[in-house]
């Protein structure tokens, strides 16, 4: 009786156990969320480039629209294995091989002049950054329990889009700095910056409990016999066997075409609104990053708290967050060209982004419960090479869409993009609540 009183309501732990376990869950949360925030810094500073690249080059947005392209399909197919590979190697190895190697890179490129080498290095730069967030997925899943994974995957969905403010941030800053770099300038400091915090990150998190001699924590709710469950279908089977687990799962198949779309949006937004202020309202580069900036900041804060209301209101069935989050999406989207008011447009803007994003973050919590601890990996990885095929997608044939000029359309995309989740989330919300019935 005296060892059930100590270990309630601490998943299992004692309380002294549960002091160390805590300490660490949030080292974990905090750790990852900010390496993951600035290793944005290594990605998204190609879009805050792409003005200056066209104003200097003589590179077009069809071209520059197949560059940043390349990353996205690496940094997909990278996820297929980078997810499955830390849950067998460490997940923390890979998180900080992502940055170290990704700062290279990127380094690599600020001394090059050809397009189809800086190409091959943002395609390794790609491969390089997708073997941070489904480890990170893996890290989180081993310290914070099923009835939080909302808040932890938030919070690291949210600081990933401040990151993408970051980013911005750091490459304006890296203009003033070394303005007589030009568009190499977007390349050297951010990365550096991110190298650091990476050395930082690696003092002062463990990859799981275990590390710090406590044994695996207790899961709360349902989700105990859900972990059960795939601890006995996965005994015996294959290295490949997650990946059949997984892709047999109607709810979380569903989830992977959710990410797919809310990436082609996100990125839509993302990879060109900075380019439509300087083409169509007549700023300058600076100017218009700066305009930009609402985008992300509006993306981190809807990641980081919809999750979290979703983990109280939702927490069983999150599709109905996604038909809401969509349909507020899609209207901004196809108002948006028609304001030319920069208040009106820094606003909507903001709630483009809060929205947006949000979606993005009700998915992993899904995917992780989808995966449980010992495929959480496995089902991050598989659900952001979901993403990264959407987003990868959109540069294509935004890049060309807009290098007609044709701005209009890029938003009636948009908004299709949002109609379609819409209708998704609405049939496998119905049938989620046909299954619970039965």
């Amino acid at each position: 009786m005296k060892q059930v009183k100590e270990t309630h309501g601490f998943l299992g732990y004692t309380g002294s156990e549960y002091a160390v376990f805590r300490k660490y869950a949030w080292r974990a949360v905090i750790g990852f969320s900010l390496v993951y925030c600035f290793l944005y810094s290594g990605r998204l500073n190609l879009s805050s480039a792409i003005p200056m690249m066209v104003k200097e080059t003589n590179w077009t947005t069809g071209q520059l629209g197949i560059l940043s392209s390349v990353f996205f399909w690496t940094y997909g197919l990278g996820q297929l294995a980078n997810g499955r590979l830390s849950e067998i190697f460490g997940v923390n190895r890979f998180i900080i091989s992502a940055v170290l190697l990704s700062a290279a890179a990127n380094i690599l490129i600020g001394f090059q002049s050809s397009l189809i080498i800086i190409a091959i290095l943002w395609a390794f730069n790609g491969y390089f950054q997708s073997m941070a967030w489904a480890p990170g997925m893996a890290l989180l899943s081993r310290w914070w329990p099923n009835n939080r994974r909302g808040f932890a995957t938030g919070m690291a969905n949210g600081f990933s889009d401040f990151g993408q403010a970051v980013a911005m941030i750091m490459v304006i800053v890296a203009m003033k700095v070394s303005p007589q770099l030009g568009w190499r300038s977007a390349f050297f400091l951010p990365v550096m910056v991110a190298a650091a915090v990476a050395i930082v990150y690696w003092a002062m998190t463990k990859d799981a409990p275990e590390k710090v001699g406590l044994k695996p924590f207790k899961e709360v709710a349902s989700s105990g016999s859900e972990q059960t469950t795939i601890q006995a279908a996965s005994a015996g089977k294959s290295k490949l066997y997650p990946y059949v687990y997984l892709l047999e799962s109607w709810k979380y198949d569903v989830w992977l075409l959710i990410i797919a779309l809310q990436s082609i949006v996100r990125y839509g937004l993302l990879t060109w609104i900075p380019l439509y202020f300087t083409k169509t309202m007549g700023l300058d580069v600076s100017s218009g990053l700066i305009q930009s900036l609402v985008l992300p900041i509006g993306m981190g804060f809807g990641a980081l708290f919809v999750p979290m209301l979703a983990d109280k209101y939702l927490a069983t069935n999150r599709l109905p967050g996604v038909i809401i989050c969509a349909l507020i999406g899609g209207v901004v989207a196809l108002v948006f060209p028609f304001m030319h008011n920069e208040l009106i447009i820094s606003v909507l803007l903001f709630i483009a982004g809060f929205f947006v994003y949000a979606i993005n973050g009700l998915t992993w919590a899904p995917a992780m419960d989808a995966g449980g601890r010992e495929f959480a990996g496995t089902a991050s990885g598989l659900m952001d090479f979901a993403a990264y095929v959407g987003a990868s997608v959109q540069s294509i044939v935004f890049g060309f869409t807009i290098g007609n000029n044709n701005w209009m359309m890029l938003f009636i995309l948009i908004t299709i993009a949002n109609v379609l989740m819409i209708v998704l989330a609405g049939i496998a919300g119905r049938k989620h609540s046909v299954t619970a019935q039965s």
